[in-house]
């Protein structure tokens, strides 16, 4: 993946790189599913195919977010809301042949609605990674994400991890 502009008001452009499983295009497939992402400075977008038949289920609740600095939590996506912080979250069922896609963040990046301003429909959040000017001190830094499913009625979890690559001034 190239440089991702981040918002448009960021004085940096960053690169990332798929550290583990190791992948140049940011994807991983087994005989199961396939899993495309791209890494930003806000969200981390995934989308996954079940390449199987029968439906497969992230479990939320069971997934993990592992931030940029180092510290492991609870992961949201895109309806998680600042009122389910302490809540069971739904799992998400992929029907046999179809497409998910959404982002993932850590459950504690999540903003109180009440302080922040944005779309009424949309979750405020902090970003993954501060696009201030402290951004390039995150360079060579990793986080990632271990999302759990259940394939078969088998608990399965599939970990992917990430890199700053660079971070450059625009």
């Amino acid at each position: 993946m190239g440089s991702v502009p981040g918002s448009s008001s960021s004085m940096y452009m960053f690169r990332f790189r798929q550290t583990d499983p190791p992948s140049a295009q940011f994807n991983y497939r087994d005989r199961d599913l396939s899993f495309y992402f791209r890494p930003s400075p806000t969200t981390l977008y995934f989308r996954v195919e079940n390449l199987q038949g029968r439906p497969v289920s992230i479990q939320w609740d069971d997934s993990r977010f592992l931030d940029i600095n180092g510290r492991s939590g609870k992961v949201a996506h895109s309806t998680t809301r600042w009122s389910d912080r302490f809540s069971p979250l739904v799992m998400t069922q992929i029907q046999g042949q179809q497409q998910y896609g959404d982002y993932a963040i850590p459950m504690d990046y999540l903003v109180d609605p009440g302080t922040a301003t944005g779309a009424a429909n949309e979750q405020p959040h902090q970003p993954l990674i501060p696009e201030d000017s402290s951004a390039p001190t995150y360079s060579g830094r990793t986080f990632g994400v271990d999302l759990a499913f259940l394939v078969e009625d088998r608990p399965r979890v599939y970990s992917f991890r990430f890199q700053v690559q660079s971070v450059m001034p625009r």
